[in-house]
């Protein structure tokens, strides 16, 4: 029985090593950021994707992937006060302060739901050939952008619900970012190792940027005042910057592991990326061609999706269920 217990507790503990658990406390104050509230989500398991916001309510919407809910969280009280259920894998999530209407995009059965954000209840669901994933919305053209398949970009009318266009690609989409001054949407698509620029006035792809420093490129944010491009490339984990008028590559930075999303704050000017291997990088923006890794804060193995709320100066990073935590969301307060 010696023997026994003392093959457990080694197993557990080689089993908590190759699992990535993190059984390290979140930095609670930094230069940069400052954690102020850790909010559960209870009955949580899995993986958790992406976040979105309705900034009237302060309601946060957790796209609980590994649960098949959606959470909804209050972010002035600091309490989860509802789980919508019914969904298949539910990846990209965005919020319409119009209609006031969710758009939920499901990895497991291709559809697009549509929930009224008052009552959960479901309004409809736009059929997509499959694994649909990013979902952005364009408040100008009130037109919401679902990536889905082996390669495409679905257009739904976000008040008829109804899908009015479709732009093909060479592999599936991941994160993808809209450039309505310009009428452009660049999509990264790690498959082919390439960014592909489309041109909304007709639809179609329209340049591909080969990507030759790193691999694996996920998520994507956009600065719109300087023209550049941030890429979260996990192999090798880098950050890579790029013109958003011509592709050319500007610069590079090493970060942590494992990123699946990338925020530029104007405000501070300053990146903050949520990494899986356990932390938050920030990466300061000395100007238009250089950018330095000015911290790294210990959060959570697995807290690799984040949400930036510049208005309220805040940083959601969602950190799932493991072995030594339960599931939460790490609130954190941008410093100035």
């Amino acid at each position: 029985m010696k023997q026994f217990s003392i093959w457990l507790v080694g197993f557990c503990f080689t089993f908590c090593l190759l699992s990535g658990c993190n059984a390290q406390s979140p930095t609670t104050e930094s230069k940069t950021l400052a954690l102020v509230n850790s909010i559960a989500l209870p009955n949580v398991s899995g993986r958790i994707d992406h976040l979105a916001f309705d900034p009237k309510t302060e309601r946060i919407f957790v796209a609980a992937l590994g649960n098949n809910t959606v959470e909804v969280i209050d972010l002035k009280n600091g309490k989860s006060i509802h789980s919508i259920k019914g969904f298949g894998e539910p990846q990209g999530i965005a919020f319409v302060a119009m209609n006031n209407t969710l758009f939920i995009a499901n990895g497991q059965t291709g559809a697009c739901d549509v929930l009224n954000a008052e009552t959960y209840q479901k309004i409809t669901s736009i059929p997509l050939p499959g694994d649909a994933d990013n979902v952005r919305y364009d408040s100008t053209s009130k037109k919401i952008y679902v990536g889905y398949g082996d390669g495409g970009i679905a257009v739904i009318d976000a008040v008829g619900f109804k899908q009015v266009g479709d732009v093909k690609l060479e592999g599936h989409p991941e994160s993808f970012q809209l450039d309505i001054s310009h009428q452009k949407i660049f999509v990264n698509v790690p498959d082919k190792q390439q960014i592909e620029v489309i041109d909304l006035t007709q639809n179609i792809v329209t340049a591909r940027w080969k990507l030759t420093e790193a691999k694996s490129n996920f998520p994507m944010s956009l600065d719109l005042e300087h023209h550049r491009l941030f890429i979260g490339c996990r192999r090798p984990a880098k950050l890579l910057i790029l013109d958003s008028d011509t592709g050319k590559l500007i610069s590079t930075v090493d970060t942590d592991s494992d990123v699946d999303d990338v925020f530029y704050d104007p405000q501070n000017k300053r990146i903050y990326m949520s990494c899986g291997g356990g932390y938050i990088d920030v990466i300061e923006q000395q100007d238009s061609g250089s950018y330095v890794v000015t911290e790294k804060l210990t959060s959570h193995s697995g807290a690799r999706t984040s949400l930036l709320l510049p208005g309220l100066h805040r940083l959601i990073v969602a950190s799932p269920k493991s072995l030594v935590n339960n599931a939460f969301l790490l609130v954190y307060e941008l410093k100035r």
